[in-house]
């Protein structure tokens, strides 16, 4: 026996060891566990989301983290922005959400001056009101001061000194209105040339112009004709205008 190692052949088995086991190849899925996993991932995605949905609904409606930190005042003039927030009464550090913008609204236009304002959210922490003061067309003087009198009749407010240029308005109670009404329904240049409107009803307004003549209106029925019949008028001779009836006009 020859003490030199004999040569293996290629591919010759060792005598020592065992033959290799066969590996089975990976069992696919049926459709049924496909259908089954894609189940679950639905589920647990849906639970994923109402949970972030949950959090975030009870963060916004529940905590401050989201509330209310300023209160912002615009378009006022002679109203001071503290004076509308105080009226406004939003609480600090309320949800922003939860403001009533609506009832935020009715108690800022309790003030006597504000004709109108508008209430807007503005993440994260600021309510904005925006607010339309009243502007006088006449005033009413009284032994209390000057009352000021917007476009819709309203007596707003009282002051010590009427301001310049506004028309003083000797008027009954009942006839305010017709008389604001035939006030701002006249055109812009004759609306300057009033100094004051009387009336003793709604059916008998007149004007006072300067140079002392007066127009004789009536009710406020028909204004824009009887002011273009006036202006007419107002190219003759005469200190008395009267255009209550616009279809007989008399110059006097």
């Amino acid at each position: 026996m020859s003490t030199q190692a004999a040569r293996r052949r290629p591919g010759a088995a060792n005598p020592g060891s065992r033959p290799a086991a066969r590996r089975r190849p990976p069992r696919r899925p049926t459709r049924a566990e496909l259908h089954r996993r894609q189940v679950v991932r639905r589920r647990l995605g849906a639970i994923l989301v109402m949970l972030v949905v949950t959090v975030v609904v009870c963060t916004v409606w529940f905590t401050p983290v989201l509330g209310v930190r300023e209160v912002q005042v615009r378009g006022t003039v002679n109203l001071t922005a503290d004076e509308v927030r105080a009226a406004a009464a939003v609480e600090s550090g309320t949800p922003l959400v939860r403001v009533d913008v609506d009832a935020v609204a009715a108690r800022v236009r309790e003030l006597p001056r504000v004709a109108g304002v508008v209430v807007e959210r503005a993440v994260p922490g600021t309510v904005r009101l925006t607010v339309d003061e009243r502007e006088p067309v006449g005033v009413i003087m009284a032994p209390d001061g000057a009352h000021l009198v917007d476009v819709t009749g309203k007596d707003y407010a009282t002051v010590a000194q009427p301001p310049a240029g506004l028309p003083e308005l000797r008027v009954a109670g009942d006839a305010v209105v017709a008389a604001v009404e035939v006030l701002t329904g006249i055109p812009e240049g004759l609306r300057a040339d009033v100094l004051s409107v009387t009336a003793d009803s709604p059916s008998d307004v007149r004007l006072a112009l300067s140079a002392g003549r007066e127009a004789r209106w009536g009710s406020s029925a028909d204004t824009p004709r009887k002011a273009a019949v006036l202006q007419v008028l107002m190219t003759r001779k005469g200190t008395v205008f009267d255009v209550s009836s616009p279809e007989l006009p008399t110059v006097s």
